[in-house]
């Protein structure tokens, strides 16, 4: 049994212990938000000062690496001085605290408000319920966005996987291999914007009785053929025409991640299966392909990815015109051309949707399985 003066000891530490702990914890917490505060409103200011542009640009670039830097400081600086229990619990936020904010306000935010505003009318003054998915899915210029992505997606992901491999097995035998993965992963280089510029010149249709400048109808009446308008007349051939710049563009990016993979397989490994009496064709199949198979998955699910969203090549090319249009083109039509902000809305769910499950199935098979081999 403890007498009084002992138990009020006791009592008096434990009180103090925790009124520590927790001033310690609540200074922790409070700290870190005033910085952040002071930060935002700095960049407040700065976006309704009226100083120079350069000046504004230029003290935001300081305000902003600097702030950052010093949230980081503070926070972390607050976090060591607690406990080791408290410490080894709190210290993993100081570092993923910020980018999980981010990501809240800058993605699940705006895709809570995107769902919200999918269930009203075109102007969001009238709760409809589910009466724009309704449409997606049963008007016919949607159900041809549908139709051309999923082109997209079978032709052009497999032959820009298909011919990355290729040529990056071909490549790795060749003397003059870093100069053909050079001039391949060139396009990779330039802007999708830019890309297709290029090749709208390439494409070009000059009508009757004008000199024919694109290249492809250069060559077709250099070899007595006639001109075709390849992007306009020839329909849904010119669908083709267009993923031919995706895998233009996306078959560089595939071959280095590829032929990366294939330069980590054990070279005893290749030899032995020679000297088994396996051909070329049986350690491509049996040997390279199981290999790099996590490599090959990852490429593969981030070449769908890219071609569920893709955008900046038809909006270029054809700006979604003569049965070319994709889900992407069509959100932004509906959006931002005809002001269906309901419409438009769901338009973006239904592709977040359809992107979600491929990003699952990437992470998972990367985790599973090391990507690179």
């Amino acid at each position: 049994m403890l007498s009084g003066p002992e138990k009020q000891n006791g009592i008096g530490s434990i009180l103090g212990w925790f009124t520590s702990t927790i001033g310690r914890i609540l200074i922790s917490i409070i700290v870190p938000v005033f910085t952040f505060v002071v930060l935002w409103q700095g960049f407040i200011f700065l976006r309704d000062s009226n100083a120079p542009k350069l000046i504004i640009v230029l003290v935001a670039m300081v305000w902003g690496v600097g702030g950052v830097a010093l949230l980081f400081l503070v926070t972390n600086w607050l976090v060591e001085r607690l406990g080791e229990k408290w410490r080894s619990h709190l210290l993993p936020y100081v570092f993923i605290g910020p980018a999980m904010a981010l990501l809240i306000y800058f993605l699940a935010l705006p895709a809570f408000r995107t769902f919200y505003l999918s269930l009203f009318n075109a102007n969001s003054s009238e709760f409809i319920g589910f009466e724009n998915y309704v449409f997606t899915f049963t008007d016919r210029a949607m159900l041809e966005a549908y139709r051309n992505n999923l082109l997209w997606l079978l032709l052009g992901t497999s032959l820009c996987v298909t011919l990355g491999l290729l040529i990056a097995v071909l490549a790795d035998r060749s003397k003059y291999e870093n100069i053909f993965k050079a001039l391949i992963f060139l396009p990779m280089a330039i802007s999708f914007v830019g890309s297709g510029i290029i090749w709208r010149f390439i494409y070009y249709f000059a009508p009757p009785g004008r000199e024919q400048i694109g290249v492809l109808n250069a060559i077709v009446t250099g070899l007595g053929g006639e001109p075709q308008a390849w992007l306009t007349l020839l329909q849904p051939w010119n669908n083709y025409f267009l993923i031919v710049i995706m895998i233009w563009l996306q078959t560089g990016y595939a071959m280095v991640l590829f032929s990366a993979a294939i330069k980590g397989i054990p070279a005893d490994l290749m030899e032995a299966a020679r000297v088994d009496g396996a051909n070329e064709f049986q350690i491509f199949f049996h040997i390279t392909i199981p290999s790099i198979m996590g490599t090959l998955i990852t490429v593969t699910t981030t070449i769908i990815i890219f071609t569920l969203k893709l955008f900046d090549i038809v909006i270029v090319m054809t700006g979604g015109q003569y049965g070319t249009h994709v889900i992407a083109t069509q959100f932004y039509r509906q959006f931002f051309t005809n002001r269906n902000f309901g419409v438009g809305s769901a338009i973006a769910i239904v592709l977040l949707i359809a992107v979600i499950p491929v990003m699952i199935y990437n992470l998972r098979s990367f985790n599973e399985r090391k990507a690179f081999r």
